[in-house]
């Protein structure tokens, strides 16, 4: 079975912030993909314990990592490439101590974060960046063409901020034909993304782009799930037959200033039952794929697994009770 295939697919939760929670110190402009050399079996653990959760797919510890990240690391160009590829044979490697426990199909999403996540200054939560599109363009080819020739299933074009970056990564993708790939968005509020553009903006370019359907799916992440519901109505009458995916983090706010995450005045950190309630919401509004990001656990992603096919069954049975009910037809207020 191919990714897409099925009708509900879960992804994983934050890895990152799974990783401090852990003992991993990441206030690093690497962040997680630090741990690429400095504890890779750590990664291959979370990666392993999402899986086990529930997530059908895991996405790989190269958000953060790019060649330019790895340069300011003083770390060579082979080997920064390695560590790329690294981070694909991690989450294979869990992938397949854990497909030969469980009967369904297990998948790895090959991260492709934003430039916003290279400049490490918290710019994929607000899309201003200074780059033309032939730049970004260039920026993410490499990274793209390791992961994808690494083995993924699919490349997660996360957190993507503005239409600009969307439409880099859209052409790009025309360079790989055989690549499949989702587009996800950081948002400001139930209507538009990070740089004020709209959902339904970015629906319509990936329709006029997506010249050879290599988009499999396009959503949201890493934006509160308070607003996520809105988002994904504005996207449903746009999909085009594409998934509509969303994994937003717990409710709190990134301060890029200070590495932390904020819930005073902002949102609190949505406990594992609340979040998968959620899950039913995002359902109902048209989304099919399903996970978590920043500050989401494993036990978030078990507890919305079961929720979302909860809610799914649920509403097989209400259309199956409304087909088989009989067609009234004339006056029913009528006495015969």
């Amino acid at each position: 079975m191919k990714l897409g295939d099925s009708d509900i697919i879960i992804l994983d939760g934050g890895l990152a912030t799974e990783l401090e929670s852990r003992g991993a110190d990441l206030k690093h402009h690497l962040w997680s993909a630090k741990l690429l050399y400095e504890n890779p079996d750590l990664i291959r653990q979370v990666h392993e314990d999402y899986y086990r959760a529930g997530a059908d797919v895991a996405i790989t510890a190269s958000y953060q990592a790019s060649i330019q990240g790895f340069a300011q690391a003083e770390i060579p160009e082979e080997t920064a490439k390695d560590l790329l590829r690294r981070s694909v044979h991690l989450a294979r490697a869990a992938r397949d101590a854990v497909q030969t426990d469980v009967t369904r199909s297990l998948y790895v999403a090959g991260s492709v974060g934003s430039y916003g996540a290279v400049l490490h200054d918290g710019s994929e939560y607000r899309g201003d960046f200074v780059l033309s599109l032939a730049e970004l363009i260039d920026l993410h080819r490499e990274r793209y063409a390791i992961l994808w020739d690494a083995g993924v299933d699919i490349l997660a074009c996360e957190t993507i901020p503005c239409l600009r970056e969307a439409e880099a990564l859209l052409l790009l993708a025309r360079e790989f034909p055989s690549s499949r790939l989702w587009i996800s968005c950081s948002c400001r509020d139930g209507t538009h993304l990070s740089s004020g553009e709209t959902m339904a903006e970015l629906a319509q370019l990936i329709k006029r782009l997506d010249i050879n359907k290599q988009v499999v799916a396009f959503g949201v992440n890493c934006t509160s799930p308070a607003y996520v519901q809105g988002l994904l109505l504005a996207s449903q009458g746009d999909s085009d037959g594409r998934a509509l995916v969303c994994y937003p983090n717990s409710g709190e706010e990134y301060d890029a200033v200070s590495c932390q995450w904020r819930s005073e005045g902002v949102g609190q950190q949505a406990a594992a039952e609340e979040f998968a309630r959620y899950g039913r919401l995002f359902y109902e509004a048209g989304a099919r794929w399903f996970g978590g990001c920043c500050r989401t656990t494993p036990a978030h992603i078990r507890a919305l697994r079961a929720a979302v096919y909860a809610q799914a069954q649920a509403q097989a049975e209400s259309d199956r009770t409304r087909k088989s009910m009989p067609v009234m037809s004339g006056n029913v207020n009528q006495l015969s």
